[in-house]
């Protein structure tokens, strides 16, 4: 028997793939090494499914830093407001949350994993799960793909919506690289993205901040040069090896290209703790706080402003003594502590490996890619979607943006092609 299609990764650009072949009446297989489909949508959004987001397309595509601009083509098909209107069609209902991110309205994750695999026995694909692939033979006239145990299985088009290789207990193993590869693709440089940073600083060693919070602040990262490359504003937290939080995984993917680019040991970030209060504003609250409160001492005069821990680390470090009484204060020291508050710096050396990453950088080149059609251009019938390609974004339902809408391509054209 040959299949029109065969799709091999049952994450989210496989499970859209295979529904798209099927609605258009190909005859579908999906693979899947796994013993479940959905794993990385189940645990997506915290275990809810951050299906995509609401935002302008423009954007959308902004908050894709790696290759988005490529998604301009594939979204005048399919965009993120198609992929809500896929949903709410098969009966999932979706609800709005903070920075345009769509959650279902049931706040489980289940829900979404659940509705395609229903569609996908609806439509009669041939589903196997618990299957490993082991190559991935191309002819011009069909494609071999052959599973554990030499079992050869024909087909007329194959997908490859494998993943990239984080998060590996969901099955993004990196395999799909070696089946692109013989079919002539470039692979580019895989790197870690979203990921948590090492640090060597003295304060990470000694874990004086580990466990310490900060929220709302601006955390930017330098190139070389010290001129900032980008500057994102969220929560972060130290830890016992180095950084993390969101306005760390954020920033994480340029820390990493800086390292690799320059070849550079160490990459300098600055933390402004108080970012709607300018310096001489900080300055002024902080002297009148010790004119008003002569008699207590720093720490005391100045509690509030900014964590107790950050500020005794802060008044440590520059050998102040936080017994000190108020009245005693320099307009210099108020200077330094000023300074520390809006602009703390410190040097990362590196991230967690890629296993450990949200998001793999790098991949299946696009320029390898027809945009329209997701087909390869230099093998026929061979069609690439989700996070084997090089592109990614941050999180926040933008990398399952690009994976359900290069699906929705890649299954269209692999059917249409028949």
């Amino acid at each position: 028997m040959i299949y029109d299609v065969i799709i091999i990764g049952g994450g989210p650009s496989g499970l859209m793939a295979a529904i798209s072949t099927a609605e258009k009446g190909a005859k579908t297989m999906l693979i899947e090494k796994g013993n479940k489909l959905g794993t990385k949508l189940a645990i997506s959004g915290g275990g809810r499914c951050n299906v995509t987001n609401r935002l302008p397309e423009e954007e959308v595509i902004k908050h894709i830093p790696g290759n988005g601009k490529f998604l301009y083509s594939p979204f005048s098909v399919f965009n993120n407001y198609d992929i809500i209107d896929f949903f709410e069609n098969m009966g999932v209902k979706l609800k709005e949350e903070d920075h345009g991110r769509m959650f279902p309205a049931s706040n489980s994750a289940k829900t979404v994993v659940d509705t395609l695999i229903n569609k996908l026995d609806s439509l009669h694909v041939d589903v196997h799960k618990n299957t490993r692939v082991d190559a991935v033979h191309y002819t011009q006239q069909n494609h071999t793909v052959i599973t554990e145990g030499n079992q050869k299985i024909r087909t007329k088009a194959v997908i490859l919506a494998v993943g990239g290789k984080s998060v590996p207990h969901t099955g993004s193993t990196g395999d799909g690289y070696a089946w692109a590869k013989k079919a002539g693709h470039t692979i580019t440089q895989l790197y870690p993205t979203e990921v948590p940073l090492t640090s060597n600083e003295a304060f990470i060693k000694n874990k004086s901040l580990q466990g310490l919070s900060l929220r709302d602040i601006e955390l930017t990262v330098f190139n070389k040069k010290t001129k900032p490359i980008v500057t994102h504003r969220m929560d972060m937290v130290f830890t016992h090896f180095g950084i993390s939080g969101p306005a760390v995984l954020r920033c994480s993917q340029f820390v990493v290209k800086e390292l690799l680019k320059n070849n550079q040991n160490r990459v300098l970030l600055s933390i402004d703790l108080l970012p709607d209060t300018n310096m001489q504003q900080l300055q002024d609250t902080l002297f009148n706080s010790a004119k008003n409160n002569p008699k207590k001492s720093l720490k005391n005069t100045f509690k509030g402003i900014v964590p107790e821990r950050f500020l005794e680390f802060i008044l440590n470090v520059n050998e102040i003594n936080s017994e000190q009484k108020a009245a005693n204060i320099s307009k210099e020291t108020i200077h330094l502590i000023v300074g520390n508050i809006k602009k703390f710096t410190f040097y990362v050396n590196g991230s967690l490996p890629i296993e450990k990453a949200f998001v793999t950088g790098g991949g299946v080149s696009i320029k390898e890619i027809i945009p329209k059609t997701m087909e390869s251009k230099i093998m026929d019938n061979l069609f690439f979607c989700g996070e084997i390609l090089d592109i990614h974004g941050y999180t926040g339902g933008y990398n399952i943006t690009a994976a359900l809408v290069t699906g929705r391509l890649a299954g269209w054209n692999a059917a249409r092609n028949l």
